[in-house]
């Protein structure tokens, strides 16, 4: 038996009811845009039936441990763009420099998985933007860069209960840099831009001039952290959206697909497409408010 775990805006008593039917849980418990519900049958027929489910009423659903703690957990290792934050960085400066659809054709491609070589898209992507005035760095920073909504708070909360927070991207240190300082995120990885004389080379490396950072950089980092905190992969939460977020994904304890690709979403622990970033918190701590009789 597991408890089952509903959110989203969409969250109304007529779709808890319909839950409620398909699962018979001991108790219902409900705050804001989440619900548990204790003591859900974990089988093939309960699953599929909660699946269709939470695609007709456009609610995430989660099959989770009903003795869960945060705390169990030593390390929250997030994607950055379309994760932490709302946008694909490299792609809004590419629009800016008015070549944004042909990069982003690329980005799309890169984490859908349809490019097996993510440094070569990463390279083909930068080198398009050469000559480029790097104040269009600033210009995305100061316009468009956004954090995704309930990021501040998981971040803030997983630090509280004493997890080590990573960043670990393809994007740039321009921006990671920035979200480090926002937030107080633990440590980052991510890749450099090459800028000459205030603009953009066509370069790209990985921290201090290595290889650049892709799906194994990004694994790495997640089991370097991991042992500086002497702790095993499984202990670790780990969220992306793309192709290139599998490699850790599949170290993590915890995997969660953000607003993702097909590809992740197959793959992953658990999906969060409609609730916010926060949502990751509701599977390891009661929900706040008084039972609802079954």
């Amino acid at each position: 038996m597991k408890d089952l775990v509903l959110q989203g805006p969409a969250l109304s008593t007529e779709a808890l009811d319909t839950f409620k039917v398909v699962c018979s849980p001991e108790r219902i418990t409900v705050a804001g845009q989440a619900a548990r519900y204790a003591a859900v049958a974990d089988d093939l027929e309960t699953r599929r039936a909660v699946r269709g489910l939470g695609e007709y009423w456009k609610l995430d659903y989660a099959f989770v441990e009903p003795g869960w703690r945060l705390a169990d957990f030593r390390l929250l290792a997030l994607d950055m763009d379309s994760t932490l934050i709302t946008i694909e960085s490299l792609d809004e400066v590419a629009a800016l420099a008015g070549k944004g659809e042909a990069v982003a054709s690329i980005t799309e491609a890169a984490m859908r998985g349809e490019i097996a070589d993510y440094k070569e898209s990463l390279r083909r992507r930068v080198a398009m933007l050469a000559g480029v005035d790097a104040a269009l760095l600033q210009r995305v920073a100061d316009e468009k860069l956004r954090l995704s909504d309930g990021a501040e708070r998981l971040v803030a909360t997983c630090r509280a209960a004493g997890l080590r927070t990573l960043l670990a991207t393809g994007g740039f240190s321009f921006f990671t840099e920035r979200m480090r300082v926002r937030l107080g995120i633990d440590a980052t990885r991510c890749n450099e831009l090459g800028i000459r004389d205030g603009r953009l080379t066509g370069s790209v490396t990985g921290p201090n001039g290595g290889e650049i950072i892709d799906a194994e950089g990004k694994a790495q980092a997640v089991r370097e952290q991991c042992a500086q905190l002497a702790c095993a992969t499984d202990r670790a939460i780990v969220i992306g959206d793309g192709a290139n977020d599998l490699a850790m994904m599949a170290l993590a304890g915890i995997s969660v697909a953000w607003r993702a690709k097909p590809v992740v979403r197959d793959k992953a622990t658990f999906a969060l497409s409609h609730a916010p970033l926060d949502g990751v918190l509701a599977w390891f701590s009661e929900l706040g408010a008084l039972p609802r009789p079954p």
